[in-house]
């Protein structure tokens, strides 16, 4: 699994007009995506990942202040880019082995009694946030 962390100042998800998700205050976008070989270990490093890095302010984590966390799936994080000029998707699990694994990471953050709010799997969506920093991390489980 990869995700993508960006610390946000506020953040939307809308789909079709209707938002999804939304917070104003400090907290975490993680986008999220997963490919074939992933499952709970995978899952597991992710969601403890994103509760407890240490990336808000004053060296806090999300799980430190409460701070609010939107999750999106994004399958594209696992683009193959070096050959040609076409994104190659290959690497990116489909959809019925990748929803189920995105999921659990919302539940597993969930779990900790962390504010989770998520996009819609598979759905075209806005993503609206300010980025705080910039902070963006790479984490790959």
């Amino acid at each position: 699994m990869r995700a993508v962390l960006q610390r946000a100042k506020r953040a939307s998800v809308t789909v079709e007009g209707e938002v999804t998700a939304s917070f104003d205050s400090q907290g975490i976008v993680a986008l999220v995506g997963a490919t074939h070989e992933d499952g709970p270990d995978q899952v597991t490093t992710i969601a403890r990942k994103i509760a407890e890095l240490r990336i808000l302010d004053d060296e806090k984590s999300v799980s430190d202040v409460n701070a609010p966390v939107i999750v999106v799936s994004q399958f594209t994080l696992y683009a193959d880019v070096r050959k040609g000029r076409r994104p190659s998707w290959n690497g990116a699990a489909a959809g019925p082995v990748a929803e189920p694994l995105v999921d659990a990471v919302v539940a597993a953050l969930r779990e900790r009694g962390l504010t989770v709010g998520t996009g819609i799997f598979g759905a075209m969506m806005d993503v609206e946030l300010v980025n705080d920093g910039p902070m963006t991390i790479l984490v790959e489980a």
